[in-house]
C-alpha cells in the first residue's frame, strides 16, 4: 500500500483523473462489444447481416443496448484524454479484451484456450507498465495551440499517409478482401482511430478549458476538430459492425486494440511530442511494456482455434450444433468458412 501511495502522489492529479476513467472506459467498452454482437447475430438471422452490407441491426434493441454502453464508455474515454496524454489512456483499452474474451466465452460460446488467458493476462501487465511510467499531460492554454500543433509538417504528413491508407483499403481491399480478411476491416478502423482520438483530445481540452471559464467555442478550430471527430466516429462505427458481424469476437477486439493503439500513440508522439517530457528509461520501458502487451495478443491470436482437453474436430461439432441455433458459423475466426481449404 506503502508503494501504491508513493505512486498516486508522484502521479499527476489529472494523470490519476485520466486513469480512473479509462479504467470505466474500458469496462463499459469491453461489454459492448459482447452485446453489439449478440444484437448483430439476431438481426442477421431476420434480415441482410452488417457483414454483407445490411443494416437490420438498427431495428434490433439488444444492438442498441450494446451501442449505448459503448457510447458511455466513449464518452468516459473522451474525458479522460481531457486530463491524460494518449500514451496512458490508450493503452488501457486492454482491459476491455478481457472483458470481452471472457463474455464470449461464457455468453456467445466463443471458447478461449489457457493460453488465450495467459495472453489477456500479458496485456494487463504491459499496460501496467505502461501508466507506470506516463508522462504528464502537456498543458494547454487554448485550443490554437492545439491547432499549431495538428498543422505542423510532421502530423500533417502523418495524416496524409492515413487517409491514403484509409481510400486505398475502402475502395480497392474491401470489396475483395473484407469478408474473408479481419485486417482490411480493422486496419480501416484504427487507422481513422488514430485520427479521431487527436482530435477527441483536441475537443476535449477545448470543453475543459470552456468549463474551467475560459470560453473556446468561439474558435473554429473547436468545430473543425468536431467535424473531423463526427465524420471518424462514424467510419470506425461502420467498418467495426462489419468486423464484428463477419469474425470472431475474441480474435476482433484483441487486433483491433493493438493496432488501434500503436497508431495513436504513434499520432501522439508526433503530434504532442510525448517523447520530448521524458528520459531514455521511462521510453524504454513504455516500450517494453507494449511489447508485453503485443505478445499477449500473439498469444490469442495464436490459440484461436484451441480449446483446452478437446480436439479441433470436436470443437467442430459443437459449432456445427451452435451454428444450427443460432444461423451462424463462429468456428472461424479469421477468415469465412467458404475459405478454409484442408490439406
Amino acid at each position: 500500500m506503502a508503494a501504491v501511495r508513493r505512486w498516486s502522489e508522484g502521479m499527476a492529479s489529472d494523470n490519476v483523473k485520466g486513469l480512473v476513467l479509462a479504467l470505466s472506459s474500458s469496462l463499459f467498452i469491453g461489454a459492448s462489444f459482447i452485446v453489439k454482437k449478440k444484437g448483430l447475430k439476431k438481426a442477421g438471422a431476420s434480415g441482410i447481416r452488417a457483414g454483407s452490407g445490411g443494416y437490420s441491426y438498427l431495428f434490433e434493441p439488444l444492438w442498441w443496448v450494446g451501442m449505448i454502453a459503448m457510447v458511455v464508455g466513449e464518452i468516459a474515454n473522451f474525458a479522460a484524454y481531457a486530463f491524460a496524454p494518449a500514451i496512458l489512456v490508450t493503452p488501457l483499452g486492454a482491459l476491455s479484451i478481457i472483458i470481452s474474451a471472457a463474455l464470449a466465452h461464457i455468453i456467445l460460446r466463443e471458447k478461449l484456450h489457457t493460453f488465450g488467458i495467459l495472453g489477456c493476462v500479458l496485456c494487463v501487465v504491459g499496460s501496467t507498465a505502461i501508466v507506470l511510467h506516463a508522462p504528464p499531460e502537456r498543458q494547454i492554454e487554448s485550443v490554437t495551440e492545439v491547432w499549431d500543433l495538428a498543422t505542423e509538417p510532421g502530423f500533417l504528413f502523418y495524416a496524409l499517409l492515413v487517409l491514403t491508407a484509409v481510400f486505398i483499403l475502402i475502395f480497392h481491399f474491401v470489396p475483395q478482401y473484407g469478408q474473408s480478411h479481419i485486417m482490411v476491416y480493422i486496419g480501416v478502423c484504427s487507422l481513422v482511430g488514430s485520427i479521431s482520438v487527436m482530435s477527441v483530445k483536441a475537443l476535449g481540452i477545448a470543453l475543459k478549458l470552456t468549463f474551467s471559464g475560459m470560453n473556446q467555442l468561439v474558435y473554429p478550430q473547436t468545430w473543425a476538430f468536431t467535424l473531423v471527430v463526427v465524420t471518424c466516429v462514424v467510419t470506425q462505427m461502420n467498418y467495426l459492425n462489419k468486423a464484428l458481424d463477419t469474425f470472431n469476437t475474441a480474435v476482433v477486439s484483441p487486433i483491433y486494440y493493438v493496432m488501434f493503439t500503436t497508431l495513436t500513440i504513434l499520432a501522439s508522439v508526433i503530434m504532442f511530442k510525448d517523447w520530448d517530457r521524458q528520459n531514455p528509461t521511462q521510453i524504454i520501458t513504455e516500450m517494453c511494456g507494449f511489447v508485453t502487451i503485443l505478445s499477449g495478443t500473439f498469444l490469442l491470436h495464436k490459440t484461436k482455434d484451441m480449446v483446452d482437453g478437446t480436439s479441433l474436430t470436436s470443437m467442430s461439432m459443437r459449432q456445427l450444433k451452435h451454428e444450427e441455433e443460432d444461423g451462424f458459423d463462429e468456428s472461424i475466426p479469421l477468415k469465412r468458412q467458404d475459405s478454409l481449404r484442408i490439406p
